[in-house]
């Protein structure tokens, strides 16, 4: 009877060797480690598949304080008047279901250090309380500074469109420089776009060429502003450095600028030949190959902002109206930035803007470099591959261009196809190509899941990968990062035996059973069997088919025909992490995608990481938050999310106020 005037937490810190007195260790040395052997942070982040939870860590780099207020605000996950009820014990325990199942042994060391850290939560008075969770809170609205970008490089896809729209040169030289490297999904993410030795020579050769081409036959293709009264007519050939240098630069010439210029323009024999130095030189310059993405200069700033636009919306430098609107100061208001981003967006040039985003975010680089077993898909080709990508393509720019909601992407129960896909999807061919096409609901194709450039290059060469598959939708439309397996793990799978032929379900079963593999491919893994029915160049297929060749070799090998097996397919899935999200086909998927918070917001992720060119932090949750908030009032159009990323980009407090004014 007297137990019952104990405090319930004095006798849970009583079992956890935690009694009134003692002194707690910092959770920084004693509890934070524990969780992070025990991998919490791995899905426990706004980019893990936790985001979705009011869980997230800090990040690794944080500072000590900042780790401290994390693990008071975990008061949050405790029951105080029953703190055996806590879920921040039950589910790491895995007293109750966790998606991420145990990570914590019950009845092991970490388990009683973690019981100890519960008791001390639950004791803690309002006052203390209410300073814990205002972490949660800072979290909410946007944590920290976000890093600030002075300088990114071209990437090659703008370098082509500028020396385009610069020189009316269409001879993509960048097509020739060293490939570029995919970052947090992206080939514009400025922590990737350095400058090496080979890259610098390539810039050479290039604008040397460039600028040997410029005049060619005599023809000054509009670049010289002026008739030259002569081969020496100076003012002339100020005017054409300070007009090509606006360009060029993406910003007016300093003094010293035109000054150095002018003395190599002078140094040739001729005007054309002096300009044509000049433009060498100018392609070759740091501000040419880098653009402004801030700056400390006043004066430069209207000129960072067009930059900034220009190479979000068009993939290009800005043109002489968006200069000029700079110059005017057009772009000083939230207004004025609405207006500029408005008529941009009616450009035929934003059409490219839209195009090289999509080409990046749905890797059609990967389908373009795959190879696939001709004896087992015959129809697969390089002809196939571009098929596929003018797919997708064409079918995300008609939800862009015509205004339709965005979520039909993963919805749509049509496609723009050609004849070679036609083939691949056992439907009739259009009369022309890429004219748009209904699916049969037998199909059970939808949006870009049921698409062959998704199903092509998230498979193997020989056959279908349901590994590859889930983590291309976690990362890609959930915004969601899979731990890497862990060192010396083989990835590979022993080959199918003719004596013991097994499904991709049954062979991979052993993922759920190892300990070492279960925690990241049962997040990935189950999302992959619900896309079985669909080939590695994205065929429909109703059994999984064996095929066994006998071991021959020469001429006999190619002559003999392969035994087959054909095995019963289980197509049922899931996403782990989300509620009621059994399905069992693409269609099924993308409806359930399409309505899952977590998609919404990884849409706008993904366009906010190709604007800014680095991953969101913390800090940018409110510049996400209203961008998210615009594009749902808009019924997901496409076009006023991006007006609202550059909105809230270039003018975050009037955003924010409007935002506040709107909840209240």
């Amino acid at each position: 009877m007297m137990t019952r005037s104990i405090p319930f937490w004095l006798l849970w810190a009583a079992s956890a060797s935690l009694l009134p007195g003692q002194p707690v260790s910092s959770f920084s040395d004693r509890i934070y480690p524990i969780l992070e052997k025990a991998g919490c942070r791995n899905c426990h982040n706004v980019e893990g598949v936790a985001s979705a939870t009011r869980l997230h860590f800090p990040d690794e780099d944080a500072a000590r304080a900042r780790v401290e207020a994390f693990g008071k605000s975990l008061a949050e996950f405790v029951d105080r008047q029953n703190p055996g009820n806590s879920i921040l014990w039950l589910k790491p325990t895995l007293r109750i279901p966790h998606t991420g199942g145990e990570r914590i042994p019950k009845g092991s060391p970490e388990e009683a250090a973690l019981k100890s850290w519960i008791g001390y939560l639950a004791k803690l008075s309002s006052a203390e309380l209410a300073e814990a969770l205002r972490y949660r809170q800072e979290e909410a609205g946007g944590y920290g500074v976000a890093p600030k970008v002075v300088l990114r490089r071209l990437t090659h896809s703008q370098y082509n469109n500028t020396v385009r729209d610069l020189l009316k040169d269409t001879s993509n030289p960048a097509s020739q420089f060293p490939p570029e490297d995919y970052v947090n999904g992206f080939k514009n993410q400025y922590q990737a776009l350095s400058v090496s030795p080979i890259l610098t020579e390539a810039y050479s050769r290039a604008a040397e060429r460039l600028a040997a081409g410029a005049f060619r036959r005599g023809d000054s293709r509009g670049l010289i502003p002026c008739q030259p009264a002569s081969d020496d007519d100076a003012a002339c050939g100020t005017r054409f450095i300070q007009t090509f240098g606006r360009r060029a630069f993406r910003r007016p010439l300093e003094a010293d600028e035109i000054a150095w210029h002018q003395t190599i323009f002078k140094a040739e024999k001729n005007f054309l030949a002096g300009a044509q130095a000049v433009i060498e030189t100018m392609l070759q310059s740091p501000s040419f190959v880098f653009w402004l993405e801030e700056t400390p200069n006043p004066k430069w700033k209207p000129y960072a902002k067009a930059s900034r636009l220009a190479y979000f919306i068009w993939d290009t430098a800005p043109d002489d109206a968006l200069l000029d609107s700079a110059a005017r100061g057009d772009l000083s208001t939230a207004e004025g930035i609405e207006r500029v981003t408005r008529r941009m967006l009616d450009d035929p040039r934003a059409r490219d803007g839209v195009d090289e985003f999509v080409s990046e975010w749905l890797r059609f680089d990967r389908v373009m470099s795959a190879s696939r077993e001709r004896r087992i898909y015959p129809l697969f080709s390089r002809e196939l591959a571009k098929a596929m990508t003018e797919e997708s393509r064409r079918f995300v720019g008609d939800l862009v261009w015509s205004d339709r909601n965005f979520l039909e992407a993963f919805t749509a129960k049509y496609s723009f196809i050609n004849s070679d896909l036609a083939a691949v999807y056992k439907v009739p061919p259009p009369a022309r190509d890429f004219q748009r096409v209904e699916f049969p609901p037998e199909a059970e194709r939808a949006g870009l899941l049921g698409q062959a450039l998704f199903l092509t290059l998230s498979s193997k060469p020989d056959e279908t990968a349901p590994t590859g598959r889930g983590l291309f939708i976690r990362e890609q439309f959930l915004c969601q990062q899979v731990p890497p397996p862990p060192p010396g793990v083989d990835p590979n799978q022993p080959p199918v035996e003719e004596s013991k032929p097994v499904t991709n379900r049954e062979r991979m079963a052993m993922h759920a059973t190892n300990q070492m593999c279960a925690g990241c491919h049962n997040l990935i893994d189950p999302i992959g069997f619900g896309f079985e029915k669909f080939d590695a160049i994205g065929m429909r297929r109703e059994k999984h088919k064996l095929l066994f060749y006998p071991n021959l070799t020469g001429v006999a090998a190619r002559r003999a025909k392969p035994k087959e097996i054909e095995l019963e397919l289980d197509t049922k899935g899931r996403v782990a992490g989300i509620q009621d999200s059994e399905f069992s086909s693409p269609r099924e998927l993308g409806e359930l995608l399409a309505r899952t918070p977590q998609c919404q917001e990884c849409v706008v992720k993904q366009v906010f990481r190709y604007m800014s060119g680095r991953q969101d932090t913390p800090a940018d949750r409110p510049v996400l938050n209203q961008a998210l908030e615009a594009f749902r009032k808009s019924d997901y159009h496409f076009k006023e999310l991006m007006v609202a990323l550059v909105k809230s980009r270039e003018f975050p407090e009037s955003g924010r106020t409007a935002h506040v004014a709107n909840n209240h």
